[in-house]
């Protein structure tokens, strides 16, 4: 038997009205998922590794929040670096996706339907994501996610959401 996997659309409605969790306005990546999972830990290390960077220098006030319950020891560490706040857990991610300028999913590992993807796409924010974590969803990419396998996609595709360029 398959069983299909999806989210609650009543609840992730991007129609919903919710407090900007973000103390300045800067332009904003967001990862949600379980911070202890180690495909997650992975993926925001390298993100913030590889990709943060060059986003800073384009963009010095860019910030990266990292939200998600039980942080590891090395996502906590990445909070001493500039524009990066771990949150741990929080009470409604609905808040940060829906203020979030983009939403990446940079997982390096990635199996089966990523739900941190449909809950960014129900919440009708941009989502840049590698191909395996798109697996799966029914999404056209380029239209409806951005697919990025590299940093320098990462980047460009990033970049290109900041700009206004992002798909519709």
């Amino acid at each position: 038997h398959t069983l299909a996997n999806g989210i609650d659309l009543d609840y992730f409605d991007p129609a919903g009205i919710y407090a900007n969790p973000y103390t300045r306005r800067a332009p904003v990546a967001v990862f949600t998922g379980a911070m202890d999972y180690w495909p997650n830990v992975q993926g925001v290390i390298w993100f913030a590794d590889e990709v943060l960077p060059a986003l800073r220098r384009r963009r010095p006030d860019f910030e990266f929040f990292i939200v998600g319950l039980n942080p590891a020891p090395a996502v906590l560490s990445l909070a001493k670096r500039p524009g990066v706040t771990v949150t741990g857990r929080v009470p409604d991610v609905r808040p940060y996706l829906s203020h979030a300028d983009v939403v990446v999913a940079p997982l390096r590992i990635a199996r089966g339907v990523q739900n941190k993807v449909l809950e960014a796409m129900a919440m009708a924010r941009p989502v840049v994501a590698p191909p395996d974590a798109c697996q799966g969803i029914a999404a056209v990419p380029g239209t409806e996610v951005l697919v990025a396998a590299t940093a320098a996609e990462f980047v460009s595709s990033v970049n290109a959401v900041l700009a206004g360029d992002e798909p519709a």
